[in-house]
């Protein structure tokens, strides 16, 4: 949590009556005189965005842009972007993990290149009509409460296929092989379910749990101070070589790793 009396950030964990639907809750308040800027990294998490008070501002690395007044979703986010907290703004962020959007609201048009949407937001009036309330509570807590309270009547049981697509993603790196197996399906069908209950397919979430683990790896040495030798961080993540490293954390951070490094260092490691 980062509480400065100027600017307040704090992520909220989740109940675990609803460990399976929501990762956290996130909220932020500028009450400074100046903007705060902010970068939000990739999560294949759909978010549902609240904007209180005066507007906030999402810009992704090609420089599109939303100003956010008051609803957006927005998701799975697969790449970094930017966004502004202009003073006396109030930001609250729902964080939908794995197919919980999907069990609320079914499948839903989200172009698979999208990262933010070029055209209007969307301003579902369910969405709208919780803006207004949440608009009126001061504390964060009451409103992961009212969220809580308002979901918890419409969730959907989860499917079978997606259930097992999540017991096996983990352990294997052929989960639709594995499940269209113990279903008697093809795997073009286990495909075609991965992507509309996930939104995004089971080659994305691969190569981002490979991404991730690149980046567990450079934290930790980061952390012990150690050299990094790259040739192992690309065998142990299973990289073809260091172009294709490179080409990931670009993708997804827009920055190369030794710039991630030296990023990393610098602001977890200020007195060196």
């Amino acid at each position: 949590m980062t509480n400065n009396s100027r600017y307040i950030d704090n992520r909220i964990e989740t109940p675990q009556e609803f460990a399976s639907v929501f990762s956290h809750f996130y909220f932020a308040e500028n009450k400074s005189i100046h903007a705060i800027h902010k970068t939000l990294f990739p999560s294949f998490h759909t978010l549902l965005i609240f904007s209180f008070h005066t507007g906030v501002l999402l810009r992704t690395k090609q420089n599109h842009q939303i100003a956010l007044e008051k609803c957006l979703l927005l998701g799975p986010i697969k790449q970094a972007f930017d966004y502004s907290l202009p003073p006396n703004s109030d930001l609250f962020v729902v964080n939908f993990k794995d197919d919980a959007f999907y069990r609320f609201f079914g499948a839903i048009n989200i172009d698979k290149n999208t990262q933010l949407p070029t055209g209007k937001p969307i301003f579902n009036q369910c969405f709208i009509d919780m803006w207004h309330k949440l608009k009126q509570m001061n504390d964060v807590n009451a409103r992961i409460d009212f969220i809580l309270d308002y979901c918890r009547p419409f969730l959907d049981k989860r499917s079978l296929i997606a259930d097992q697509l999540l017991s096996v993603k983990d352990e294997l790196k052929e989960p639709i092989k594995t499940v269209a197996h113990l279903r008697k399906v093809s795997e073009r069908t286990v495909q075609a379910q991965h992507k509309k209950q996930f939104a995004y397919t089971a080659k994305e979430n691969n190569r981002y749990q490979r991404f991730l683990k690149a980046i567990k790896i450079i934290q930790n040495i980061s952390f012990n101070n150690c050299a990094i030798d790259w040739f192992d961080v690309i065998s142990d993540c299973g990289y073809y070589d260091q172009s294709h490293l490179i080409h990931d954390f670009k993708y997804y951070l827009c920055l190369t790793p030794s710039q991630y490094l030296q990023f990393h260092q610098d602001i977890c490691n200020p007195l060196g």
